[in-house]
């Protein structure tokens, strides 16, 4: 012991005398010592489970994607385990989520581990078994973990998962090998929950199946971020907050918009602006146009997913990015089939590794980053000649090969497009900064639609001048499979086409007929609109692959030859104003899908041969009646002669007409055409398949009673009907109700209860309140007393004479002064009126906004109907939408109600406002001695930071057993979907409710990104955008 006492102090107290060798002992002593030292305190930590003391950050714009695994925490079994893939592109923030939900609920958990970057560090056998080492140690709560062998440390973790309740995520997987690898195939211990993030959304699915005891899989697909959250994010980069400084607004939202909702991207350009100066901020942008910030910072990151598809994937997705984003996926590999092997395999690949993903109309949607990322890869094949790329999407360059006859037999596809031209030549060439997430297409063919509006007004300008080609310019484009040629003149023999031409698209063909010297021979994709053509051909020409025929707008007068297109599927002939005559030889065409004449107003009648078309399945006669419907006659006269050729008159009634349509119609729209209640066609019994049917914009007063023989209806939509005063819903199977803009409705009613609810789209129906069984809108003036007494309600007469600012989806998202309104639904009643303080009944009162208490024992003669629930607000700004939700918590047997109110209130700087509801609980939902707390939530508190409910109070409603009367709320109490009853639509996981018709009745906003891609939604929601 004296050797080693003396040794110590004789090192420490000499050091300076000591050599350079003893110098060296004695750092390394102390480093010795500190890492020591270190090992223990992370030994500890690890043993104690210490975490960490800092705030967990906050995720901008995710709140949606938080309460959805939330309530996948929340959901399950203790007996059973979980998996949730959370999956999308690169850089799009799946680590930054994993990384939240993992700080946020580790600690529920025996065990956690965050496996992070397996993509990247995941590619040898060493890097993996380090990956592997840390998993085992966070399991076992070791820091070091003595294994050598992949194999055996995989067999070690698969021990450990198996005996502990583990919380484990595995960021950045690409290989479902390294699934096995990482956790086993054994399993997992009950109640245990795994989170993986991908770019690929068929990896957990391949790795499952090999696992023993596969635990339940759940996918959450992450997209970019909302137009409103993307400025959030970025500010807080560029200037270390949610909000930018004074004078950067517009160029914070520029910059916003540029990076299209991707968290990566805002990220990296928001940290690039940091503290910098105004001249930093300009050469910024000139840069962001330029395409060097994406090439730099951006696209390295995104072509992770691309570098390692197939070669033929590869391909696709370079078409996809060039020509077809937008394109139905239908008709994109219809196009694309002979050029393209396995078209459907790889877009099913390219949405797997999140590089697409499928609209709602089957359309192709791609990140604008990607579709950038795509377009830079096939620049690269030749930066400096267009001529020499496989693709050519801009229109100058376009314009440069056709003028200097530079085509070659490289291009595969072409776009010019004069209009297009001004466009790009009035941007400067640019693209780049975006108005929203996903860019819409700039191949202007519409092969499976009618043009929308917008389009009109695009491409019937007549001051679009015509340039002059020589169709010399084509001949050397021998691969060219799809050709866009708009406003332009062509010169010379069409014969130059390319023979393999799949696409081709002449917007504002100048002849009056398609040249018969053009090879049709391989076309699939014919679009012609806003073309001189008045007759298809003058010699019937054999089109054996053609699918798709768009003549819209064109100067059309007959239409023939049905005979030489036996393969069409689709003919639209959207407001062909000069078409009289379409010819019965379309009785031939036994593959037509869609057929669309609406707006075609001189013609007179329809084929015959029509019932013969046995495939048909939408047909769209919307204003086509606009020529034969006139002043001169009555409408009963025109109806028949515009449907004398297909219907026949039923025996023994003037006003009786039967539809004699094809029986495999399932959409019909029969919009603006002028039919009222009485000159409605009363027999549909021979669509039995019809789905959808749209009667927008006509003067009906109800629905008519012939479309309770519609047995399959599931789309009905009469938005725009201005006579119309109720309707009355025909079948049970209804799935959506469009009844928006009807100045007249007051009452929606179902042909029977059903569940769940269909989705009703009523915005802007201004005199609207009742959707009975869903939502029903009193004057509290006018409720009968004996209703307000049975409630409970005492000493609020005072109120009803006041007026109040009131806002719902029915006053289009505005507010409009009117009397105190009664509101009920889901069985609870509700109102607002000016106050100060809870009503002196109230039995219980609390300051804030919750109040916790036991339920009390009733009498014997008295029984629980219900609780009175009351709070005061108050306002601090001016024109606050009071948008508040109530959560009511029965703790004792674990079930909760969360109400979402679906009008509001708006309030006023310096007034209080008073909400008072009644919730009808039966059924035992609440009983003596259960534990329940009332908590209100304030949304405002989250945008000025101030707490708004100053007072809240609950009272017990009781009934009198010995007295027996009449009941009061009887009618409230039939409905089907109200507390006590079937509220099973609204259940969020199991005895957890959340109560809003915002789920039943979305505002019109909602409907619009839900169902866009019907045609009749694009026409009666363009008011939404302006």
């Amino acid at each position: 012991m004296g050797a080693s006492t003396e040794s110590i102090p004789s090192l420490c107290v000499e050091p300076y005398k000591s050599s350079k060798f003893h110098e060296c002992i004695l750092i390394q002593l102390f480093s010795i010592e500190r890492e020591f030292i270190e090992e223990i305190v992370k030994e500890i930590s690890s043993r104690l489970d210490i975490h960490m003391k800092s705030k967990i950050p906050h995720l901008i714009g995710r709140d949606r994607f938080l309460d959805t695994i939330s309530s996948w925490f929340r959901g399950g079994s203790s007996n059973t385990t979980e998996i949730l893939t959370i999956w999308g592109m690169a850089g799009i923030g799946k680590t930054s989520l994993a990384k939240y939900i993992y700080l946020l609920y580790r600690h529920e958990f025996e065990r956690s581990s965050f496996v992070e970057d397996i993509e990247r560090r995941g590619q040898q056998s060493s890097a993996l078994l380090l990956l592997q080492k840390k998993l085992l140690g966070d399991i076992l709560k070791k820091r070091k973990i003595e294994e050598d062998d992949v194999q055996n440390c995989t067999s070690k973790i698969e021990t450990a998962l198996l005996q502990r309740r583990a919380f484990v995520v595995l960021d950045g997987v690409d290989n479902f090998e390294q699934v096995h690898v990482l956790v086993g195939r054994e399993g997992f211990h009950p109640g245990s929950k795994i989170i993986i993030t991908t770019t690929d959304g068929s990896i957990t699915d391949k790795a499952l199946l090999l696992i023993k005891h596969p635990p339940k899989h759940t996918k959450l697909v992450l997209d970019g971020l909302h137009s409103t959250d993307s400025p959030s994010l970025f500010c807080w980069h560029a200037f270390g907050r949610y909000s930018p400084k004074e004078g950067y607004k517009e160029d914070a939202i520029r910059a916003s918009k540029y990076c299209g909702g991707h968290p990566l991207a805002l990220k990296v350009l928001g940290s690039s602006l940091l503290n910098a100066d105004a001249d930093t901020w300009s050469n910024t942008f000139t840069m962001l146009e330029s395409r060097e910030f994406q090439i730099k910072n951006v696209h390295k990151v995104l072509r992770i997913g691309f570098d390692s598809l197939p070669s033929v994937c590869q391909e696709l997705f370079k078409h996809i990015a060039c020509f077809f984003v937008g394109e139905e996926t239908e008709v994109t590999e219809a196009i694309l089939k002979d050029s393209i092997n396995h078209t459907s395999y790889g877009i099913k690949k390219l949405v797997e590794r999140c590089l697409l993903t499928i609209g709602a109309g089957e359309e192709l949607k791609m990140h604008q980053l990607l579709q950038d990322m795509g377009r830079d890869i096939v620049r690269q094949e030749s930066p400096d000649e267009p001529w020499n790329r496989s693709r050519v999407w801009n229109h100058e360059e376009s314009l440069n090969i056709l003028q200097e006859d530079k085509g070659t037999v490289k291009i595969q596809g072409l776009l010019f497009d004069m209009k297009m031209l001004k466009k790009e030549s009035s941007s400067c060439g640019s693209s780049s900064a975006i108005d929203h997430e996903f860019q819409d297409s700039e191949l202007n063919m519409n092969f499976g639609a009618a043009p929308s509006f917008g389009r009109i007004l695009e491409f019937s300008s007549s001051g679009c001048r015509k340039m002059e080609f020589s169709t010399n310019a084509l001949k050397k484009m021998e691969k060219l499979i799809l050709l866009q040629l708009n406003h332009l003149k062509l010169n010379g023999p069409f014969k130059n086409f390319p023979k393999g031409l799949r696409g081709l698209c002449m917007h504002g063909f100048q002849s009056k007929y398609i040249p018969s010297d053009l090879p049709v021979e391989h076309l699939v994709a014919l679009d012609m609109s806003f073309s001189d053509l008045k007759q298809l051909s003058r010699r019937p020409k054999f089109l054996g692959s053609l699918k798709y025929l768009n003549l819209s707008y064109s100067k059309l007068v007959t239409i023939s030859g049905f005979k030489e297109l036996p393969a069409l599927e689709r003919l639209i002939l959207t407001r062909c104003e000069c078409l009289t005559h379409v010819c019965e030889s379309i009785g031939e065409c036994g593959s037509l899908l869609v057929l669309n004449l609406s707006h075609c107003s001189k013609l007179q009648n329809l084929p015959i041969s029509l019932t013969k078309l046995k495939s048909l399945t939408d047909l769209k006669l919307d204003g086509s009646g606009a020529g034969v419907f006139d002043n001169k006659d009555s409408v009963f006269t025109k109806l028949q002669s515009f449907f004398s050729s297909i219907t026949r008159l039923v025996p023994n009634s003037q006003k009786s007409i039967s539809l004699s349509l094809p029986s495999s119609l399932v959409t019909l729209s029969l919009t603006n055409n002028n039919l009222s209640s009485e000159s409605f066609p009363v027999d549909f019994s021979s669509m039995s398949m019809l789905k959808n049917l749209y009667l927008d914009c006509n003067p009906i007063d109800s629905i008519p009673d012939c479309l309770k023989s519609l047995g399959r209806l599931e789309v009905l939509s009469v938005g725009g009907c201005s006579k119309l005063k109720s309707v009355l819903c025909p079948s049970s199977t209804i799935k959506r109700l469009y009844v928006d803009r009807c100045d007249l409705l007051e009452k929606v009613t179902f042909y029977q209860e059903m569940s769940p609810p269909p989705l009703i789209c009523c915005n802007k129906s201004v005199s609207l309140t009742d959707i009975e069984g869903i939502l029903k809108i009193q004057d509290l003036a006018k409720v009968d007393n004996e209703i307000i007494s049975s409630l409970g309600w005492t000493d609020i007469h005072y109120v009803k004479d006041y007026e109040m600012d009131i806002f719902s989806v029915f006053l289009d998202l505005q507010s409009k002064k009117l009397p105190i309104k009664m509101f009920y639904e889901f069985g609870i009643f509700s109102t607002w009126f000016p106050g100060k303080e809870v009503p002196k009944w109230f039995d219980h009162r609390s300051n804030g906004s919750s109040i916790s208490f036991t339920m009390p024992s009733a009498s014997a003669n008295k029984r629980i109907e219900g609780i009175n629930i009351c709070f005061v607000h108050a306002f601090s700004v001016d024109c606050v939408c009071c948008s508040k939700y109530l959560i009511v918590k029965n703790i004792t047997k674990d079930r909760s109600w969360t109400y979402y109110g679906y009008m509001c209130a708006i309030g006023y700087a310096g007034e209080d406002l008073v909400w008072l509801s009644h919730w009808m609980f039966g059924n035992n939902e609440l009983e003596a001695g259960d534990q329940v707390s009332v908590t209100i939530i304030d949304e405002e508190v989250k945008v000025y930071d101030i707490p708004v409910v100053i007072e809240c109070g609950i009272s017990l409603v009781y009934s009198d057993r010995d007295k027996e009367s009449v009941d009061h709320l009887s009618y409230y109490k039939s409905w089907k979907h109200i507390i006590g009853r079937d509220l099973s639509p609204f259940e969020e996981t199991s005895g957890d409710y959340i109560l809003s018709n915002y789920r039943v009745c979305p505002d019109p906003y909602i409907f619009k990104r839900l169902f866009y891609y019907e045609t009749r939604f694009k026409k009666s929601f363009d008011y939404i955008n302006r």
